[in-house]
């Protein structure tokens, strides 16, 4: 994984010297966070306190994958977080798995690179305990191509690249049905359909499935390639040349995700990111820039 550092960019090599002084201050404060417990009655940490301390001050890491939610973070979520007096890290991860379970096991203290379903799905097969605290405005999945203008232009027999995961795989085929390209089986549940499940397929069109990441370099070989919004951003595709844009259902937009016991409650990690998505500094961010003019927009900022 790569991990993108805000803030205090330089990387310093610590001198044996600078080590034994950095033990030293350790033990002492480690003695003072002892006696600081004891005085309290050992009141348990909230989740903000969990972050990691650097120089004084608490360091959120954030995992993201490819694509435009990193800047999204960047840009409107963390100047309101250093506002509060935290540093954020980016940690940027190269697919879907990773984030989530360095979320599980502490080595990040949020996530924003999922939308709901597959958080949920996700969750539920690895027997995780993460949650999501607030969705954002989110760019749908797009239909690209380096040989049609349009989808009528789809022959028989061609091939169609969609992404292998169970969650986006069956969002793909229902943005295909709903393109009006397949028609699926009506006795399925439609949040898992798969290939199998398609009922109509007029063009007799080939499917093949492939890792998200893998679909815009693959273009040269299939004739349309479905890719969610952010690794379409990540590939540089242009959604003006799209022949489709999907438009969002609520569970299908971005989330921000945390452990589950720092959700909630006051100074909880949780609360804190809902508390600066929430902020009118992020709405301004995301209304100013016209790169998130085509992002679908959460439930919630309508009935602001």
């Amino acid at each position: 994984m790569k991990k993108i550092v805000l803030k205090n960019n330089t990387v310093k090599r610590n001198t044996f010297k600078e080590i034994v002084l950095k033990k030293n201050r350790l033990a002492a404060a480690g003695v003072i966070l002892a006696m600081a417990l004891l005085a309290a009655g050992c009141a348990g940490e909230t989740g903000v306190k969990k972050a990691e301390e650097r120089d004084g001050q608490s360091t959120l890491k954030i995992g993201v994958c490819a694509g435009p939610y990193g800047d999204m973070f960047t840009k409107a979520i963390a100047p309101y977080l250093e506002e509060k007096g935290y540093m954020t890290e980016i940690v940027e991860f190269t697919d879907y798995v990773q984030p989530d379970m360095a979320l599980a096991e502490g080595e990040i203290d949020a996530n924003l690179m999922q939308h709901q379903a597959y958080l949920d799905q996700f969750a539920k097969d690895n027997q995780v305990d993460i949650v999501s605290v607030i969705n954002v405005p989110t760019l749908g999945m797009g239909i690209f191509s380096d040989t049609c203008s349009e989808l009528t232009e789809l022959n028989e027999g061609d091939r169609v690249a969609l992404p292998a995961d169970a969650v986006n795989l069956a969002r793909a085929l229902r943005f295909l049905r709903d393109c009006g390209v397949i028609s699926i089986s009506d006795d399925i549940d439609e949040t898992k359909a798969g290939t199998a499940d398609i009922r109509d397929n007029p063009k007799k069109l080939e499917f093949v499935t492939m890792d998200a990441a893998q679909i815009s370099r693959s273009l040269d070989s299939v004739a349309i390639g479905l890719l969610p919004g952010n690794y379409a951003i990540a590939a540089g595709m242009d959604y003006r040349k799209a022949l489709a844009v999907e438009r969002l259902q609520e569970e299908m937009k971005n989330v921000i995700a945390v452990r589950a016991d720092e959700k909630d409650g006051e100074g909880s990690i949780g609360s804190l990111l809902k508390e600066a998505v929430e902020s009118d500094a992020f709405s301004r961010a995301i209304t100013e820039d016209s790169f998130y003019d085509g992002f679908d927009r959460p439930q919630w900022w309508e009935e602001k």
